[in-house]
């Protein structure tokens, strides 16, 4: 049974407009999936909750393990899909305070994400958070010379050798890069690193369910076998190619309808604060996949009802450029049952009885109502919970979405160009050899 269920009701778009793709979707189906038997193309995601390395995946286990026992600060050290999508994880299926809870609580090492700035405030500020805590890291590159994960590991690199001597240091370095070739496998080879592998037909923002992303989460204390029968059970729901049953092609679909009918910008709303990192990976994954020719739509997140209070007012009133997905939790893991207060000074007694989730839920009811209703159609994505098997499903849900979505927009999903445009200016100023004016 699917934990996700996509609600078009509010779209304003009928069966017969999602039903004219129906041959189109089919050539793109077909299409991934030769595409996924060649190690040469980045369509490795498509299979892999079925066809990942399971003696690795052990190993991620067995090493998350000896760092739970080893380590009291596990730092991750990456940019872009080499950590949006482990914190995403993480932080959906742990507390809101999991780093601030005492050690016997948490029953976890503090994690802390490094690598995605060049702030040296940051940088300072977690050295001196960890003090003298044991720690462990976690360096996650293809190459190993990304600028930003490349300076904060030399940085924590040095700190670890101070801290410990090289021989120590060395065992408390993960790598996770490219099986073959680039300066962090060779690195890796001559320090002795424990090394994890990227699969060469992996792209760093579908990547999550690799070892990029599981041996983080798994530190957290997240039973990444759940995560990944939860993605199974979603490789298996899309694999029918009946836009009749397949809502994540639905949703694909329904996306560039709204495109078409200018409709260029696509808000990922949520009501639990928990999603705020989910929603920065699902960000990468479809403005990197998508934003290219001059084309794409704009994904950005808002946090509700949060966000109500300063993107309110634009998303009811603003340019009707807009549409918005809403990831709907059904069920919350905790509640709190609303009491009454005999003064009533904030007049809510009218709530007496109720539970915040209620409430809540029924924010997200109106909030809905009166953007689509000021012109802005909506998607609801429900899930059941947050839960292993849940958030394992849903990053497969969107990442095939992604990349049926791009291919009906007409680009390559799996390519980035664009990126490299800021790097050659960086390093041109920052006078780099090879990057002379």
């Amino acid at each position: 049974m699917p934990n996700i269920k996509l609600d078009l009701s509010y779209s304003g778009i009928k069966k017969g407009e999602i039903f004219e793709y129906e041959a189109k979707v089919e050539e793109i189906y077909k299409s991934l999936n030769e595409k996924a038997k060649d190690n040469n193309e980045f369509v490795g995601w498509l299979k892999l909750p079925t066809n990942y390395d399971k003696k690795e995946f052990d190993r991620v286990k067995k090493t998350a393990k000896r760092i739970r026992k080893n380590s009291e600060v596990f730092v991750v050290i990456g940019i872009g899909g080499s950590y949006l999508g482990a914190r995403a994880v993480i932080e959906s299926l742990t507390s809101n305070f999991a780093n601030m809870y005492p050690d016997d609580i948490r029953k976890s090492p503090q994690i802390f994400f490094v690598g995605n700035s060049i702030s040296p405030n940051y940088i300072n500020e977690l050295i001196n958070c960890i003090g003298n805590k044991d720690i462990s890291i976690n360096v996650i590159s293809k190459s190993g010379t990304t600028t930003e994960p490349a300076i904060a590991f030399r940085i924590f690199r040095e700190y670890l050798e101070s801290k410990y001597g090289i021989d120590e240091a060395n065992k408390r370095i993960y790598v996770t890069t490219d099986k073959k070739k680039g300066a962090l496998k060779k690195l890796s080879e001559e320090e002795g690193y424990e090394t994890f592998i990227i699969p060469d037909n992996v792209g760093g923002r579908y990547s999550v369910l690799t070892p990029v992303g599981l041996l983080p989460i798994a530190v957290a204390g997240i039973n990444i076998d759940k995560l990944i029968e939860g993605a199974k059970n979603a490789q298996y729901i899309y694999s029918d190619n009946s836009i009749k049953y397949n809502q994540c092609y639905k949703y694909a679909i329904v996306r560039n309808i709204l495109y078409k009918k200018e409709k260029t910008i696509e808000i990922l709303a949520n009501y639990e604060p928990k999603l705020h990192y989910f929603t920065e990976w699902w960000k990468q994954l479809y403005g990197e996949s998508e934003g290219k020719e001059h084309k794409g739509i704009f994904p950005v997140g808002i946090d509700l009802s949060t966000d109500l209070h300063s993107m309110g007012q634009y998303i009811q009133d603003g340019k009707r450029n807009l549409f918005e997905t809403v990831i709907n939790v059904e069920e919350s893991k905790t509640d709190i049952k609303i009491k009454r207060d005999e003064d009533n000074i904030d007049g809510l007694n009218f709530l007496v009885g109720k539970t915040m989730d209620y409430v809540n839920k029924k924010a997200m009811q109106g909030t809905i109502e009166a953007h689509v209703s000021g012109g802005v159609p909506n998607i609801i994505i429900n899930i059941k919970r947050l839960d292993e098997e849940t958030i394992g499903e849903l990053i497969y849900f969107f990442e095939l979405a992604c990349a049926v979505s791009g291919n009906i927009l007409g680009v390559d999903p799996f390519n980035q160009p664009g990126v490299e445009a800021y790097k050659t200016n960086m390093f041109r100023l920052l006078g780099k050899p090879g990057y002379e004016k």
